[in-house]
């Protein structure tokens, strides 16, 4: 039997729900996510003082966009694996969010 891949995960979102399906999924993937959900600029900043493995994102919020988002993990200076996990980015914005380092 293997054991679950630990994992710390930072996820951008709005909605618990999405959280919880997502952290379904890494489970489901074999992986045992150790995470914080942050949905403003302020707990993401503060959030990024810790050491994560990989950072998921939504694109789309009300009160924080996920371009914003990858744009302070790049100030922060932080190399972290930053991917976004959303229905409503659609195919030019996710081509402009790789060519940004998404």
């Amino acid at each position: 039997m293997t054991l679950p891949v630990r994992i710390r995960a930072l996820i951008v979102e709005d909605s618990e729900e999405d959280t919880a399906l997502l952290l379904r999924e890494l489970k489901k993937g074999g992986y045992d996510p150790i995470h914080e959900r942050v949905e403003t600029r302020e707990a993401m900043h503060t959030a990024l003082k810790q050491g994560w493995d990989i950072i998921f994102s939504d694109y789309t919020m009300p009160q924080f966009r996920g371009t914003e988002a990858l744009a302070l993990l790049r100030e922060s200076g932080n190399d972290i694996p930053f991917l976004f996990v959303s229905g409503t980015i659609g195919e030019d914005r996710a081509v402009a969010a790789m060519k940004a380092g998404a």
